[in-house]
This record gives C-alpha cells, structure tokens and sequence, in this order.
C-alpha cells in the first residue's frame, strides 16, 4: 500500500507538475495552473480536481443530463457533485486501489489533467461567462 510520501516521490518525477503535500493530501498543479487533489484512503487512492460551482452552470438539468450522456468519451474520470466550503461543486476524479503500480497511479493523474481540459470545453456552453 502506498503512503502520500512516497506518491510524492514519484509524481515529483514529472517535471510538468508542481507538488506540494498538506497533511495526508497531495497537491499537483499542471501548467495551466489546474490543481488536483490526491489522497489514499484505506484501499483506494482518490485523486479529484474542481471544475466549476454549481453557481456558474445556466441550466443544472440540462448539464447533468449531458454529464450522463457524455460521460463514456472520457476514460478513467468521473464526476460528482461535492459541497466545498457551503458552495456546490462539480468535480472530476478517477480512483484506483492502493495497490496499484507506480505506472496506474501517473496514468491516472495525467488522464484526469487531459480530462478536466476535455469537460470544460464540452461543458463551456452551459456555463456563465466569468
């Protein structure tokens, strides 16, 4: 089972990311400045990253019936709707057993990085403009 010191170890080995460890959570920020959230909670490894607030979205139903529909296009991400500091958020994640190899737990990481890219562009038009 892996530690978050030693996920740190390794995903410190890309030098795309920045890393940064606050308790038992680990911080990793691509080059556009997306932040993801990894944690290992008993058997899993969680690592999940903000979207937008439900606040911004101009039609809730309409974006979690294209969430449902649309989901399969992108491979090992998911996502949920999670209060953070009283403000509804959706939030993409991917899970894997804390037994995966070094190799699953990059992958997963980088997959979720593409993958934010790829919702936020489906989902833009659904969205307010900041």
């Amino acid at each position: 089972m892996w530690t978050v010191d030693q996920l740190v170890k390794i995903l410190s080995e890309n030098d795309q990311w920045q890393i940064e460890q606050t308790d038992q959570t680990i911080i990793i920020r691509n080059q556009d400045g997306v932040a993801a959230y990894l944690a290992v909670a008993g058997e899993q490894i969680l690592v999940e990253a903000p979207l937008f607030p439900m606040t911004m979205v101009t039609d809730v139903a309409k974006l979690n019936d294209t969430i449902l529909r649309t989901h399969e296009m992108f491979p090992l991400t998911n996502i949920s709707i999670n209060t953070v500091d009283g403000d509804d958020y959706y939030i993409a994640f991917g899970s894997l057993s804390s037994q995966s190899k070094q190799e699953s737990i990059v992958i997963e990481v980088a997959t979720l990085f593409v993958n934010v890219e790829g919702f936020l562009d489906m989902y833009q038009p659904l969205l307010i403009e900041a």
